[in-house]
């Protein structure tokens, strides 16, 4: 089942979202945990702010449950992020003191707000080539990150990549990095990788070393180009290591009847217009950036069963507009839709419907929450 959206929230807060993997019980209770759980957060440069809006919530419902030192990373079996999805993973992921995360999920949103800016400096683009030269970029994460590796995530990480030189896709995950140190590359450098959109910022390169000390090189771009939908690669890697038998936190195998519970949050996507029929989309020219051909890809990538919102407008549907004004108006798109009521989408129309027996997302949060705490209890007490 391919799951995306902007908030898809209609679909995986509620118990619509359990998916089942088989419908043969299994023959034995499970001594480990019942559920496992995804977190997947989408690319969309500075509109990272509406998953950070979102994210901040729902760790203060943990909170409320489990005390003040709860943070998102101990409640999810893998956490995947493409771009700015990726640099939200890292530090959701990446740990601090006491072995807890370095950066708490209201962390996210302050870190946009003081570094969006300087990231993409809106006096300073270049007219050729990327839009920006990235070295803030790189800089700030760096210094944020530091030393920590791929393997020293606190939770299983998946971090898409592009490698352009060998036009093929580069997926960083903890696993790989416990297991190949050409894989364990810095988690900072994961990050630039995955978020060097090709347009705005310049591509990155790196090293690493295999198992004999040879050199093994990257060349990497936005891990959007093959990944833009971070919840496939999530789902994929866990029923992989399912069928390998190396899945340790929920005791399940193939043809168990398990639960998986997904929350993937998108950065938003302009309101829906109806652009294009069948005579108007053969009108365009090879030249043109925006056409039906990129349209429909974008689209066909983004609109799958669940979305619950595709109204951002003007500014707010820029990637790289980091003025304060855009990106307090991002931050309230966040909140808004926290009130708003949990929808789908009608695949006849392509409307989104309110669910109203489903409340409202921030109903649907605190409900995933209390899921989320059951189940590390559940764990906690194995």
């Amino acid at each position: 089942m391919e799951i995306k959206g902007f908030l898809v929230l209609s679909l995986l807060l509620s118990l619509a979202t359990i998916l089942e993997c088989a419908n043969k019980p299994p023959a034995t209770q499970t001594t480990k945990g019942k559920t496992v759980t995804v977190l997947s957060i989408d690319g969309g440069g500075i509109r990272g702010i509406i998953p950070g809006t979102i994210l901040a919530f729902l760790e203060s419902k943990l909170q409320e449950l489990d005390g003040p030192d709860a943070r998102i990373a101990q409640y999810f079996d893998v956490i995947s992020g493409t771009s700015t999805g990726g640099l939200v993973t890292a530090m959701l992921t990446a740990p601090g003191e006491d072995n807890r995360s370095r950066f708490a999920a209201k962390d996210i949103n302050k870190f946009y707000s003081e570094n969006g800016p300087e990231i993409f400096p809106q006096d300073n683009a270049s007219t050729q080539g990327p839009k920006y030269d990235g070295e803030y970029l790189r800089s700030i994460i760096r210094e944020s990150l530091g030393s920590i590796t791929m393997n020293q995530t606190l939770t299983e990480v998946i971090i898409p990549t592009f490698d352009i030189k060998l036009l093929q896709p580069t997926m960083f995950s903890t696993s790989d990095a416990k297991v190949k140190t050409s894989k364990n590359a810095l988690l900072a450098d994961a990050c630039i990788g995955t978020s060097a959109a090709p347009t705005l910022l310049p591509a990155y390169y790196f090293e690493t070393e295999f198992e004999d000390g040879k050199t093994r090189s990257f060349n990497l771009i936005d891990g959007g180009v093959v990944a833009v939908n971070p919840t496939q690669v999530a789902v994929t890697h866990i029923f992989n290591e399912i069928v390998k038998g190396n899945f340790e936190f929920v005791d399940v195998k193939p043809m168990d009847t398990r639960k998986i519970l997904v929350i993937s949050l998108g950065t938003g996507t302009a309101k829906f217009e109806e652009k294009y029929n069948a005579s108007t989309a053969s009108q365009w020219s090879p030249r043109d950036w925006i056409n039906p051909t990129i349209d429909s890809y974008s689209a066909s990538s983004a609109d799958l069963p669940d979305i619950a919102e595709d109204n951002l407008v003007g500014n707010t549907t820029s990637g790289d507009l980091a003025t304060t004004e855009n990106m307090e108006a991002l931050a309230d798109i966040g909140n808004k839709l926290l009130e708003k009521s949990v929808a789908r989408v009608n695949i006849d129309t392509g409307a989104y419907e309110p669910v109203e027996e489903e409340g409202t997302n921030s109903d649907a949060l605190i409900r995933f929450a209390k899921l989320l705490s059951d189940e590390r209890k559940i764990r906690t007490a194995n």
